[in-house]
């Protein structure tokens, strides 16, 4: 097994950015969701109700975040201001997150973009939030993600998927539908990443922490924001957690090791199960 390719979505719900390789840090991949639109009241929006969110383009230096969309463009810096503006924001059920205000200039540019009252927000030195998994451990923590630090999917399973919306007539769908941050490429069974317990590329280590509940964001065209029925329709058929209505596509991990590097191409292997 091979790394096949690496994400990062620097702002929750915008559009990711594919890197050649990536740092390993406490809060998972080095830029991956450290910005979060927010409703007045602090509430994350995304590309649930907001499929607009998609056509906002994202790109990263070591200091600017830039945002695109329509031919305008906006950047704000990346790095902690001790001077911003704190503000409680929520992700799911972690309410209370404290987070840095981006200011005025890009509120009104993402409120004029996204038609809909809405405020940038960046993880800063105040910021907190454990792991609400329970596979985390202790020092376990996560940025604006849902749930946990890394998502990892093989295309394996995205062929053995597109295998089955092409049998009943309809187009395949690429892999950003599932904005996966590590894709894994291997002689592999499709959905054989929810049976590995820990994953081992050179010195990193990624402990599983359950298969990701995929929503109906997966509809959306990562280019236009067009909203279709897969490949949710057809997951329906054959991916349901047992009991309930859910579907699930590609596996939660966090990073055992919290500084490191991961590349293109490394060997990846399978340690336990």
């Amino acid at each position: 097994m091979r790394v096949h390719s690496l994400h990062i979505y620097p702002v929750k719900s915008l559009r990711g950015c594919d890197v050649a390789s990536v740092d390993i840090e406490a809060l998972g991949f080095a830029g991956d969701r450290r910005f979060l639109v927010v409703d007045e009241n602090g509430g994350f929006l995304t590309q649930r109700t907001i499929p607009a969110m998609a056509t906002v383009s994202t790109a990263l230096t070591e200091t600017t975040l830039t945002l695109s969309a329509g031919g305008q463009s906006i950047a704000i810096a990346r790095g902690s201001d001790p001077q911003a503006l704190l503000k409680p924001v929520s992700v799911w059920r972690d309410g209370g997150l404290l987070a840095e205000d981006c200011g005025d200039e890009v509120a009104e540019w993402l409120s004029q973009v996204l038609a809909v009252p809405c405020r940038l927000v960046r993880i800063g030195d105040r910021f907190q939030r454990p792991v609400p998994k329970e596979a985390a451990q202790a020092g376990d923590l996560v940025s604006f993600a849902d749930a946990a630090p890394i998502l990892v999917t093989t295309t394996a399973s995205l062929d053995e998927l597109n295998r089955r919306i092409i049998a009943k007539g309809g187009e395949s769908v690429p892999m950003n539908r599932f904005r996966p941050n590590l894709v894994i490429e291997g002689p592999l069974e499709p959905f054989a990443e929810e049976n590995w317990p820990v994953l081992q590329i050179g010195p990193q280590r990624l402990r599983s922490a359950g298969p990701s509940v995929r929503c109906i964001m997966t509809t959306t065209d990562q280019q236009s924001g067009q909203r279709g029925v897969e490949p949710l329709r057809t997951l329906a058929t054959f991916r349901r957690v047992a009991g309930g209505n859910a579907v699930c596509f590609g596996v939660n991990f966090i990073q055992e090791s919290k500084s490191g590097r991961i590349s293109l191409g490394e060997a990846v292997e399978r340690v336990g199960g």
